[in-house]
């Protein structure tokens, strides 16, 4: 499927985000970990929200979790996403929080509930991080 072919809105990769997405791309989900305090950090960024040092470092996380909170978005913002959709925050093994689509109906959803990544190619250099039931 190409670019074209995929309505919804991509995600734009930054040069701190990039190593994100490559793993992404590779099916592998690496989050960034302080080296001073040990604390896996997800959004990527230059310094650990926890003890405010700059080394931190990827590392591969085992893409299971459970859910945390969500909500079931019934009226987007953007008019590609048409059905209603599950958005999660999912708190990963390691203790990262990851805002999410589960993909699962609205229904199925519940906090606390277990889940596992999987990765969705919707593009040939483009693979989104999702998560389902576990």
């Amino acid at each position: 499927m190409s670019a074209t072919e995929y309505a919804k809105p991509l995600p734009k990769p930054s040069p701190m985000s990039e190593p994100f997405w490559e793993a992404a791309r590779r099916h592998e989900l690496w989050l960034q970990r302080c080296a001073d305090c040990g604390q896996f950090v997800f959004y990527p960024r230059p310094q650990c929200p926890n003890c405010w040092s700059a080394k931190l470092e990827w590392k591969q996380a085992s893409g299971r979790g459970r859910i945390y909170s969500y909500t079931v978005v019934r009226r987007a913002t953007h008019r590609a996403f048409t059905e209603p959709y599950v958005l999660a925050i999912v708190e990963l093994e390691e203790g990262a929080r990851m805002t999410t689509n589960i993909e699962a109906t609205p229904e199925q959803v519940r906090v606390g509930m277990p889940v596992s990544v999987f990765f969705d190619d919707v593009t040939p250099d483009r693979t989104l991080v999702k998560f389902k039931p576990a």
